[in-house]
């Protein structure tokens, strides 16, 4: 689990966002077991809530604009699970640099977006699968 936790930083840290395109869904896709749209939205709000209460981690969050932020967090989790959006955002080494975060600093957003997970009620194999998305990203977020 703890090799899972550092995929999800990267996704609070992100600093574009763009419109999800209409397209038609598979229903078997992580996007649809998520709840399409409404389940990612709530995961996502549930994610800023829990970072923004978090003293560890929520100074990185002061100068963020949040609606931006929010709206490119959806825009990346409905992609990378097989939605109907594009990804527009900077990459994560650019969306990160200057920044320094550390692998803990990783590990606590993950812990943060695995408590979001649990409050709305996704369960822990769709967990798994989420932060498996975003695995691959931790060396591109820490220490940029």
């Amino acid at each position: 689990m703890k090799t899972l936790l550092p995929c999800l930083l990267a996704l609070l840290l992100v600093a574009c966002a763009s419109t999800p395109q209409k397209t038609v869904v598979k229903n078997d896709t992580l996007y649809q077991r998520l709840g399409g749209a409404t389940g990612i939205e709530a995961v996502v709000d549930a994610s800023l809530r829990h970072v923004h209460g978090d003293l560890r981690i929520s100074i990185f969050f002061e100068n963020t604009d949040l609606v931006d932020l929010r709206r490119l967090l959806i825009e990346q989790i409905c992609a990378a699970s097989g939605g109907p959006c594009s990804y527009s955002g900077r990459s994560m080494e650019e969306a990160h640099s200057g920044m320094n975060l550390t692998d803990q600093d990783f590990d606590f957003f993950v812990e943060d977006l695995i408590a979001a997970m649990t409050e709305v009620k996704v369960s822990a194999v769709l967990q798994q699968e989420v932060l498996a998305l975003f695995g691959p990203m931790r060396p591109q977020v820490v220490g940029q």
